[in-house]
């Protein structure tokens, strides 16, 4: 139980920070074209990266344990949750953007009534994509002291031990089912009728 404990915590200590540094540079790539591409460019290259060259160069620049595993788990999930939300922030048709406006909705209330809402189906995918990734890589950063359910199927396959692996796998593959499944009710529950298919 420790273990799945400390591994929620990794992983989604590392999601929020990843959702919390994504928001400004969202917003910065809505509103200013000059500053979207190197945004995008920067979050395609690092998911260019495979996961574990990830893991293993936050090592040399930060060290190991807990905080260099949360940096690798946040730097993977930039890139969903920046480039959904941007497309689907920014593929609002227009004609619904300039109908807000001219009834006066100011630009914070044309994203919460107009933007946001028709924007749900991209970003609750980018989220449920990012959470489901956060999950997996949490495993790969047990290699460098992350801990959680990584270090005990680790353990496993060092032993050969069939049943610590499944002991850590088994919760993983459970984790992984349900934020697949309840970001999905979410998502549905959100999203305004018009949108759903």
């Amino acid at each position: 139980m420790k273990a799945t404990l400390d591994h929620l915590f990794l992983a989604y200590t590392a999601l929020l920070i990843g959702a919390l540094v994504s928001i400004p540079l969202i917003f910065l790539s809505l509103y200013n074209a000059k500053l979207a591409s190197p945004i995008m460019r920067l979050s395609n290259l690092v998911q260019a990266v495979p996961s574990f060259a990830v893991v293993a160069v936050v090592v040399p620049l930060i060290g190991i344990g807990f905080t260099p595993a949360v940096i690798a788990i946040m730097l993977r999930v930039l890139l969903p949750i920046i480039k959904n939300t941007y497309i689907g922030l920014f593929n609002v048709d227009p004609s619904l953007i300039e109908s807000a406006k001219g009834i006066g909705l100011t630009e914070f209330q044309v994203i919460r009534y107009v933007r946001l809402p028709n924007a749900y189906p991209a970003i609750f995918a980018g989220i449920k994509f990012a959470a489901i990734l956060a999950n997996s890589i949490a495993v790969l950063t047990a290699l460098i002291g992350g801990g959680g359910l990584g270090s005990m199927i680790f353990e496993g396959l060092t032993n050969f031990n069939t049943t610590k692996i499944l002991a850590g796998t088994l919760p993983v593959i459970a984790i992984a089912l349900f934020l697949d499944f309840s970001f999905s009710v979410l998502e549905h529950r959100l999203t305004p009728e018009y949108l759903q298919k």
